[in-house]
């Protein structure tokens, strides 16, 4: 991560003023009570990696979400978006209809996240006949 000075705001706060606490915030993920390790947590979870990649899709309804991400039970699908949208990474749209309509979408940072953990997934995915070949060779061996 790139440091700033206490006096250079980051780039999201660029407009916080000098009576702002963000204004001098400095992220560090490695100390223990920074919020970038919290937030970190979300967007690095096996569910928060698969929401935010799917929604790259498009808006999702809850339910055609909750499909898509295979496996995640309706509770944790509901504690992880409710934690992106804490985290100003997801929107949730309440449409007054009856019955409400809820679609969840990216916003730009949820996006930009998206799109890099995207680019993890696709080395993952990409890298499995070596990752199987290297498993094989460990069960033999063990």
């Amino acid at each position: 991560m790139a440091t700033r000075s206490p006096t250079t705001p980051h780039p999201d706060h660029a407009g916080a003023t000098a009576d702002d606490p963000m204004a001098e915030l400095i992220a560090d993920v490695f100390a223990r009570v920074c919020p970038s390790r919290e937030t970190l947590e979300h967007v690095s979870g096996k569910w928060g990696i698969l929401a935010l990649v799917a929604l790259l899709e498009g808006n999702y309804r809850f339910n055609a979400l909750r499909r898509r991400v295979d496996g995640i039970s309706e509770k944790m699908l509901a504690q992880t978006l409710q934690a992106l949208e804490r985290d100003g990474m997801v929107n949730r749209d309440v449409q007054a209809t009856i019955p409400p309509r809820v679609e969840y979408s990216l916003t730009p940072l949820g996006q930009s996240v998206a799109t890099t953990l995207m680019g993890l997934i696709e080395l993952v995915e990409g890298a499995m006949p070596t990752v199987l070949a290297a498993r094989a060779r460990f069960d033999a061996a063990n």
